[in-house]
């Protein structure tokens, strides 16, 4: 990774004053070549050869196109063929093109639909406030949104990586990191993947389902500006689906929002994706830093922040999240809100997950490098206990899971579980509108946490 990451520097360097003539193409150059370094990287890290071949990339060059728009947060998002994304690097997807949407999605029964609809017209039921959320069908809005423009049918936005991206991956190298990959020893809870999370610095407040065969998993979940008290630390929340053991096979998908300053720059909230099938060791990536996860949807831009967010005892926002195994075709796809799809692992990714996953998980969980030798203030989604409830506390709602046969079931066999109660806690329980929900996060280190 340091070499690459050298090489990195140095195109940066030798283009840091361009001549007027080619000044309008450094960005490309700059989105170009990280694709080429991610893809070549991720490569060798999975035991597979990545030939470059100049005509090739002048080609590849050639089709990328100009600057989309540039977010209120900085970023820069581009429109680039979907077909060039940096999946189709993959030498068993080299030369192919997307999948077509599945032909079934699953569905609920018609008497839970009912029940739903029912308990939102009198404004919720069984002890749970009525939820405010967007009914856009994509489920959440991104900050570079408004800018008002949307890429062309036949691409994706990208969000740039720029210099200070790739300093901030030369810093996680030069510490041990690794740039777009979860640190190694993370870990997940529950029955047989439980590993002792004091000693890999991952702490989790979640909820799971175990002991059984799942083809998915779905709920909803707001969105707050988790405060990350370091660079080295990151707060996420978010959907696992999982099989395989910690030995060296853990197959693991996942996906929610996360606040991450090494990876990001920044400390907003942003829509994020994550896999691995060798327990975190060598495989997978965040979001597009890899060929793994093909993305197919023209809208929305992984990694970019979202916004708007919930607000403390104010307005609630929830993103909807559905993965699920394709019957037909085997591949996990990932929908957000009421249908719109942006993309999907192809099953040859996954070993024990090309069959079916194990366990489904949801919750939290934090980064606790224990800075001067204390717990974290790290929050861990709004940075409140579960017991301040609606409008205060973070929340998954209408926690489901897909069955052999396609169906959304409710998650009644849900267990719950807080590594460190006192640092970050969960606590939950069923109504009418909700379904199976729960409360979880805290503010990490406090008086019963030192």
């Amino acid at each position: 990774m340091s070499s690459t990451l050298m090489a990195s520097c140095c195109f940066i360097i030798s283009y840091k004053r361009p001549r007027p003539i080619i000044a309008t193409f450094v960005p490309f150059l700059l989105l170009l070549f990280f694709f080429t370094v991610v893809v070549a990287a991720s490569s060798s890290s999975n035991g597979t050869a990545a030939a470059l071949h100049p005509g090739e990339e002048l080609l590849r060059l050639e089709r990328v196109r100009a600057q989309l728009a540039r977010s209120p947060d900085g970023d820069v998002i581009d429109c680039v063929p979907s077909h060039l994304q940096p999946a189709f690097e993959h030498p068993r997807l080299r030369g192919q093109k997307p999948e077509e949407a599945p032909s079934a999605r699953p569905t609920e029964t018609t008497t839970r639909r009912r029940r739903r609809r029912r308990s939102h017209a009198h404004g919720g039921g069984g002890g749970e406030h009525r939820e405010e959320e967007d009914d856009d069908e994509h489920g959440l809005r991104q900050a570079w949104w408004a800018a008002g423009k949307a890429c062309p049918e036949g691409t994706i936005p990208v969000r740039r990586t720029t210099e200070a991206d790739l300093l901030r991956a030369s810093s996680a190298a030069a510490a041990g990191g690794r740039f777009g990959m979860k640190p190694r020893g993370v870990g997940v809870v529950g029955g047989a993947a439980r590993r002792d999370s004091t000693s890999s610095g991952h702490e989790h407040a979640v909820g799971y389902m175990s002991g059984g065969q799942f083809y998915g998993a779905k709920a909803s979940l707001n969105v707050w500006p988790a405060k990350v008290a370091s660079p080295a630390e990151f707060s996420l929340s978010q959907i696992w689906l999982i099989s395989g053991s910690f030995g060296n096979d853990l197959n693991t998908i996942e996906a929610g929002w996360q606040v991450s300053p090494q990876l990001y720059g920044d400390n907003n909230p942003r829509f994020f994706t994550y896999w691995t099938n060798d327990a975190y060791q060598e495989t997978g990536c965040y979001n597009l830093h890899c060929s793994g996860f093909v993305q197919t949807n023209s809208r929305i831009a992984m990694g970019a922040a979202i916004s708007p967010i919930s607000s403390f005892a104010g307005r609630q926002f929830d993103i909807t999240l559905l993965i699920w195994k394709d019957p037909k075709q085997g591949h996990w796809w990932l929908q957000l809100g009421s249908g719109a799809l942006v993309g999907y692992w192809p099953s040859f990714l996954f070993s024990h997950l090309g069959a079916r996953a194990d366990m489904a998980q949801f919750g939290g969980e934090v980064v606790n490098t224990r800075p001067s030798g204390s717990h974290t203030p790290t929050q861990m989604g709004s940075g409140r206990f579960p017991g301040e409830g609606y409008g205060r506390a973070a929340y998954f709602r209408n926690v489901q899971v897909v069955d052999w046969d396609n169906n959304l079931i409710p998650a009644a066999a849900l267990r719950l579980l807080a590594d460190h109660p006192a640092c970050y806690d969960i606590a939950g329980g069923q109504g009418a509108a909700w379904g199976r929900y729960f409360y979880y996060g805290g503010p990490g280190r406090n008086a019963r946490c030192p």
